[in-house]
């Protein structure tokens, strides 16, 4: 017992030191990027055709004996001198015609989206779109990978308002739901030219909610007054504090059918198809009903579509990397170290003699 006393000692001492360590590194290099002007982010383009090349390339070389991989090599070769030859004759027409438009490799733009109740993503999707509509034509096409369970309407307004720029530069919009794409995230999906998910992925919830806990009468129980002076009728509503009146309970209830109105006018423009009355109840299904349903096109997971889009397609996946400041990486590193540090001590026997 004594021991573990002494280490525990040891532990708070050193995680002390470890912080101010941090405190004073934060402080430099907050002082260091505000003096250098950082930029907020960057774009990092990643080429999927080669990470799946590389993919195949391991595995092949761990199942295939001397003489396939020399056979499949040749006939590999064969066939890129092959479209090397094509290509090279389309540049010939080309330049020998200048009125006719020269063929570009097909591209497939990939972009992700994982939303939390805010659309926090929303901020790095915005600088994605921004930078593929500008080197991005009409032979092109974006797959969006997107999972959100939905959250502040505003917030998800805002994020379906950047899928629609790209649908105002007529470039496909494919998108795939491997996980979850309901309320706000549904109203995102929507938008789809092309809409997949896989076979439990959880889709729609077209409905509004609103909650808060209210404490009035616990309040009133502790004779404590809470006083909000307001100008206009319905500056507020319900509060978290105040007492719920009828008046303020229906006002809501009109503001919530409202968002429900325009939600479910949204998806009719947006998706013709759906049984309206059906499937604007609030209700989620997976996958496979959503098929029936029509709330999606397509049965197939983000993984399948992208590797098809490699077949015949130029694959990048496009993502808007926000840039930590120096500190913060660091705490990082540093609590992951002191977490895997304790987990080991919490996870290691103590072997002790009683004599």
């Amino acid at each position: 017992m004594e021991y573990l006393i002494e280490y525990g000692m040891f532990l708070a001492k050193a995680a002390t030191v470890v912080i101010a360590i941090m405190l004073v590194i934060g402080a430099v290099a907050a002082a260091g990027g505000k003096r250098r002007g950082d930029k907020r982010g960057r774009i990092k383009v990643t080429e999927l055709n080669r990470h799946v090349d590389e993919l195949r390339d391991v595995l092949r070389s761990s199942v295939l004996n001397k003489a396939q991989l020399k056979q499949l090599s040749k006939s590999e070769k064969a066939e890129r001198k092959k479209a090397e030859k094509e290509r090279k004759q389309q540049a010939k027409a080309t330049a020998a015609d200048p009125e006719r438009e020269p063929e570009t490799d097909k591209r497939t733009f990939v972009l992700r989206f994982k939303g939390d109740i805010a659309a926090g993503k929303v901020a790095s999707l915005r600088e994605e779109i921004t930078a593929l509509l500008s080197v991005a034509g009409e032979s092109d096409e974006v797959l969006l990978c997107l999972e959100s369970p939905g959250g502040m309407v505003h917030a998800y307004g805002l994020a379906s308002s950047q899928l629609i720029r790209i649908k105002n530069r007529n470039i496909q919009l494919t998108i795939c739901v491997d996980k979850v794409a309901a309320s706000g995230g549904y109203m995102m999906a929507c938008l789809a030219d092309k809409l997949i998910a896989a076979p439990f992925a959880v889709i729609g919830s077209i409905g509004v909610l609103v909650q808060m806990p209210n404490f009035y009468r616990a309040l009133q129980r502790k004779e404590i007054d809470y006083e909000i002076i307001t100008a206009g009728e319905f500056k507020r509503t319900l509060t978290t504090f105040g007492e719920v009146t009828q008046k303020a309970r229906d006002k809501v209830q009109e503001d919530v059918d409202t968002i429900h109105d325009l939600f479910k006018n949204w998806v009719k423009d947006h998706r013709p198809v759906v049984d309206l009355e059906r499937i604007a109840t609030g209700e989620t299904w997976v996958g496979i009903q959503a098929k029936d349903l029509q709330l999606i096109d397509e049965i197939s997971t983000s993984d399948e579509c992208i590797v098809a889009a490699c077949e015949d397609h130029k694959v990048y996946e496009v993502e808007y990397v926000i840039r930590k400041p120096a500190y913060a990486r660091l705490s990082k590193a540093l609590y992951a170290a002191m977490d895997r540090l304790l987990l080991k001590w919490f996870n290691t026997p103590i072997n002790s003699n009683l004599q």
